[in-house]
C-alpha cells in the first residue's frame, strides 16, 4: 500500500506542477482580450468600448491577480467546468467542444496503439528468434527506417503511396459517415502513428528475446521437445516484455503528440487539430483544458504500466 500511495502522490504532484506552469505561461504570452472582443479591445477611447473591456475583464477575472485566477481556474477544472472559449463571435463551453472532438482522437490513438502492439511484438519475436540471419538484418534495416522517419514525413509518404497511387485506403475523414466507414477512414492515420512505435518495440524485444532464448529454462523446454512456437510465445515472451511495457506508457504520449500533425494532414477534427488551432488563436481555456486532459491521460497510462510491472515481476512492489 505504501508503494501505491507514493505513486499516487507523485502523480498528483506532477499534475499540479503541469497546471501551474501551463497556466502561468499561457497568461504571460498574450492578451486574451483581443480574442474575446476582437478590435474592440484596442479601442480605449470610446466609452462604450471601455465598458465592454471592463465587463470582459470582470467576466473572465482578468482584473484579478494571477495566483487568484489560477486557484479559481483549478477549482472550476476539478469540478468539470473548463470555462468558455475566447471568441469574439461567442463563448461556447470548452467542455462541449472537447466532448465533440475527444472521442475521435481517442479512437485514433487506440487504433494506433493496438496496431503498434499487433505489429511490434510478433515482429520482435520473429526477429529475435532468427538473429544474425539475412532475414534479421533486413528486418533491422526496415525497423531503423521507420524509427528514423518522423510522423509528419511518414504521413506524407503513406498519404501519397497508399492513398493516392495505390488507392488501398481512404484519405479523408468524414464525421458524418457511418461508424464502420469512419473506422476504415482512420486505418491509414493510425498506421502512420503505429509504424514508428512498432519498429522501436521490435528493436527492444529482439534484444531481450536473444538474451532470454539463451537462458537455462529455455534449454530445458527445448529438451522436453516443446514446439518452437510454444517456447517463443509461452516461455520466452513474458520475461522479455519488461522493456516493451516500459515503453508502452511513453509511446502513449508519443501517439497523442503525433496526432497533432496527423489529424491535420488527414483532416480528422480531433483534439490534436483543435489544440493546434487554439494555440494559434491564443484560446487559453481550450489549451489549458487539453494540456491537463492529455497530461492526466499520460499519467494514468503510466500508472497502469506500474501495475503491469507488478504483474510481470512481483518484486517491483517490494
Amino acid at each position: 500500500m505504501r508503494f501505491w500511495g507514493l505513486r499516487v502522490g507523485m502523480l498528483i504532484a506532477l499534475l499540479l506542477a503541469v497546471s501551474m506552469l501551463t497556466f502561468g505561461a499561457m497568461n504571460l504570452l498574450g492578451d486574451p482580450l483581443f480574442n474575446i472582443l476582437g478590435p474592440v479591445a484596442g479601442d480605449t477611447e470610446n466609452p462604450e468600448n471601455i465598458a465592454k473591456i471592463q465587463a470582459a475583464k470582470e467576466q473572465f477575472y482578468l482584473d484579478r491577480p494571477l495566483p487568484e485566477r489560477y486557484v479559481r481556474w483549478l477549482g472550476d477544472f476539478v469540478t468539470g467546468d473548463f470555462g468558455v472559449r475566447f471568441s469574439a463571435s461567442g463563448q461556447p463551453p470548452v467542455s462541449e467542444v472537447i466532448k465533440e472532438r475527444l472521442p475521435r482522437t481517442l479512437t485514433l490513438a487506440g487504433m494506433a496503439m493496438t496496431f503498434t502492439l499487433a505489429i511490434g511484438i510478433p515482429w520482435g519475436v520473429w526477429s529475435g528468434s532468427r538473429s544474425e540471419t539475412a532475414r534479421d538484418r533486413l528486418s533491422t534495416g526496415v525497423a531503423f527506417f521507420f524509427v528514423a522517419m518522423p510522423n509528419f514525413a511518414l504521413a506524407v509518404v503513406l498519404y501519397y503511396v497508399v492513398g493516392i497511387r495505390l488507392g488501398w485506403l481512404p484519405l479523408r475523414f468524414d464525421a458524418g459517415d457511418p461508424f464502420w466507414q469512419r473506422m476504415h477512414q482512420m486505418v491509414l492515420p493510425a498506421l502512420t502513428l503505429a509504424l514508428g512505435g512498432a519498429a522501436v518495440y521490435q528493436r527492444l524485444l529482439r534484444t531481450d528475446m536473444i538474451t532470454t532464448l539463451q537462458e537455462d529454462f529455455i534449454l530445458m523446454a527445448r529438451a522436453k521437445g516443446l514446439s518452437r512456437r510454444h517456447i517463443l510465445f509461452r516461455h520466452a515472451l513474458r520475461p522479455s516484455l519488461f522493456s516493451v511495457v516500459t515503453l508502452f506508457g511513453i509511446n502513449a504520449g508519443a501517439v497523442f503528440s503525433g496526432a497533432l500533425i496527423v489529424e491535420l494532414i488527414f483532416g480528422i477534427p480531433g483534439v490534436g487539430s483543435l489544440f493546434v488551432e487554439s494555440i494559434f488563436r491564443e484560446d487559453f481555456p481550450v489549451v489549458l483544458a487539453l494540456v491537463m486532459i492529455l497530461t492526466a491521460g499520460f499519467v494514468v497510462m503510466n500508472f497502469v504500466v506500474d501495475i503491469l510491472y507488478s504483474v510481470i515481476d512481483p518484486r517491483v512492489r517490494r
